[in-house]
C-alpha cells in the first residue's frame, strides 16, 4: 500500500490534467510546463516513484495547489473541474477491466514515443496522434466526459486534441491514484486529509 504522500501526488496529476482540458474549452489557453508534465507521464510507466512520474513535484505543482483549494477548509470548488475528475476515475475502472483496450493505449504510446526523437513533446503532430488513442479507446467508454466551454475554443482542432491530450494524461493519473489504493470515496471522504497532504506538499517546492 502507498502512502498518502503518493495518493495526493497522484491525484494531483488526476485534477491537474482535468484543471488544464476545462482550460483550454473555456478560454483557450494552458499552463505549458504544467501541459508537459502531464503529457510526459504517459511515458514514464516503469518510473521509481510516483513523483517522478511528472518529473518531481513541481511537475504537479499546479494540481497540488488545486486539491488545496478545491478539497482544503476554505475550498473554492470548481464544480466542473470536480465533474470531470469522477468521470475520469469511474473510466479509469472500466479501462482496469479490459486489458486489450490497455494494450492498445500501451501500443500507441509506444508508436508516440518513437516520434518525439523527431518532434519536440508538445508538438501538434505528437498531440494529434496521443489525442487519437484517446478517441479510439477511452473514448468509446460509457459513459464519455463531456467537455464544456466556449465554442469558439472547441472547434478548434488543435484545442480539441489538447483537451483529448489531457484527457488521456488524466486517465493515467487516475491509473496511479487506484494503484496506490485510492478509490472515489476517498475525493469525497477523505478530503480535509488530503487537502493537508496537498499543503504539506506545496511547502517543500
Amino acid at each position: 500500500m502507498k502512502s498518502d504522500r503518493e495518493r495526493c501526488i497522484a491525484l494531483a496529476g488526476v485534477f491537474q490534467a482535468a484543471s488544464m482540458a476545462a482550460r483550454i474549452a473555456e478560454q483557450g489557453i494552458v499552463d505549458t510546463r504544467s501541459m508537459e508534465a502531464s503529457i510526459r507521464s504517459l511515458f514514464e510507466i516503469d518510473a521509481e516513484s510516483v513523483e517522478s512520474v511528472y518529473g518531481g513535484l513541481q511537475g504537479v505543482e499546479s494540481g497540488l495547489r488545486l486539491l488545496h483549494r478545491q478539497l482544503g477548509e476554505k475550498r473554492t470548488d470548481n464544480v466542473l473541474v470536480t465533474q470531470y475528475v469522477i468521470a475520469l476515475l469511474h473510466l479509469e475502472r472500466k479501462l482496469s477491466r479490459n486489458s486489450s483496450m490497455q494494450q492498445q493505449i500501451r501500443e500507441g504510446i509506444q508508436v508516440a514515443e518513437g516520434r518525439i526523437a523527431h518532434f519536440h513533446l508538445l508538438h501538434p503532430n505528437i498531440i494529434a496522434q496521443l489525442a487519437d488513442i484517446y478517441t479510439q479507446t477511452i473514448s468509446t467508454l460509457k459513459p464519455r466526459v463531456m467537455i464544456k466551454g466556449e465554442p469558439l475554443h472547441l472547434q478548434n482542432p488543435d484545442n480539441v486534441n489538447r483537451i483529448r491530450t489531457l484527457l488521456l494524461a488524466g486517465i493515467r493519473s487516475a491509473m496511479l491514484w487506484r494503484q496506490c489504493g485510492g478509490g472515489k470515496w476517498q475525493v469525497v471522504l477523505g478530503r480535509k486529509k488530503i487537502a493537508e497532504q496537498a499543503r504539506r506538499l506545496l511547502h517543500i517546492l
